[in-house]
């Protein structure tokens, strides 16, 4: 019983992390460009929102419904990088404002289209035969959906794209030191509209797969604050791809953890357990604080907006 149990369990994570994996992937993008992503619970609510509006509305299947998902975030997102990029606002309030504006223009859309609480067909697993018929590893390393089988190359060409192209080494110049890059003929502000659209379509991305993918369904809300967690797990990786990743199967694992505990029986306070994932945060934060700096990589101007003309 322990076995299958502990199978199931395993099987789940992958499904659970990939929202924590793709947001802390577009989070990354966005802050190794010196913009603070403060604003991914809002892209996450907007993806999640689109998904299944794109289902609903649309009639799209699920996967050109998760693209629909990332599209919407990184029109949002422009208008968060005239604010920041363009107009210079505070980066902090700009994103908090987005989360605020987010949370409030897809509860109206959302409760307006009549999309609330209405179930839809999801992402279908995709079994690699005879691999997902190996004992044991077979369902959960082979028999997921498509999304959690093209994560694992997403980190790979994001951390290749960063450290291996000349595009990349732009957008980490232009995190490090802008007035640096903008003396060196590389466009700032248009590295950095370019990296915070490409960076809300993988928070998009994350939401649409949230309503899409695992919930069906959509609920105002339904985010829960994963995008906050998706903040943690950026500063836990010290602006790496792979370790962002390792975080969020942690945290995935922490939140497949949680409907299996109340079905095998045990009981366990409701409130202690919606206030795991949480707790795990506060842990993460804390380790990350306690542990030697000696290998931080944050970009050295994140949140600082450049002026040319103080050059």
């Amino acid at each position: 019983m322990f076995l299958d149990f502990l199978l199931d369990w395993l099987a789940a994570v992958p499904g659970f992390a990939v929202p924590f994996a793709l947001a802390a992937l577009g989070m990354l993008l966005m802050e190794k460009a010196g913009v603070l992503a403060l604003g991914a619970e809002g892209f996450m609510l907007v993806g999640a929102l689109a998904g299944i509006g794109a289902i609903l509305g649309l009639g799209a299947a699920p996967m050109p419904a998760l693209l629909v998902s990332a599209l919407a975030a990184a029109l949002l997102s422009l208008l968060y990088a005239v604010l920041v990029v363009s107009l210079r606002v505070n980066q902090v309030i700009a994103g908090l404002s987005f989360v605020f504006l987010a949370q409030g223009l897809t509860g109206l859309i959302g409760t307006s289209q009549g999309w609330v609480n209405r179930p839809v067909e999801g992402l279908r697993s995709l079994s690699l035969v005879p691999l997902s018929d190996l004992p044991g590893i077979g369902p959960v390393l082979f028999r997921q959906d498509a999304v959690v089988f093209l994560t694992v190359p997403a980190f790979g060409l994001v951390a290749w794209f960063l450290a291996r192209t000349l595009t990349g080494l732009r957008l980490r110049a232009v995190g490090d030191g802008p007035d640096a890059a903008d003396a060196a003929g590389i466009g700032v502000s248009a590295t950095r509209y370019g990296a915070v659209a490409a960076g809300a379509a993988l928070v998009g991305l994350a939401g649409g797969y949230l309503s899409v993918g695992i919930a069906r369904i959509w609920v105002e809300g339904m985010t829960g604050g994963r995008g906050w967690i998706a903040v943690a797990l950026v500063i836990f990786a010290r602006w790496q791809p792979w370790r962002a990743l390792a975080g969020a199967l942690l945290f995935g694992a922490i939140e497949a953890l949680i409907p299996r505990i109340a079905a095998v029986g045990i009981q366990v306070p409701q409130y202690f357990i919606a206030m795991i994932p949480y707790l795990a945060t506060l842990g993460v934060m804390i380790w990350t604080c306690l542990k030697a700096q000696s290998n931080n990589t944050e970009p050295r101007a994140l949140g600082t907006p450049h002026l040319r003309e103080d050059r």
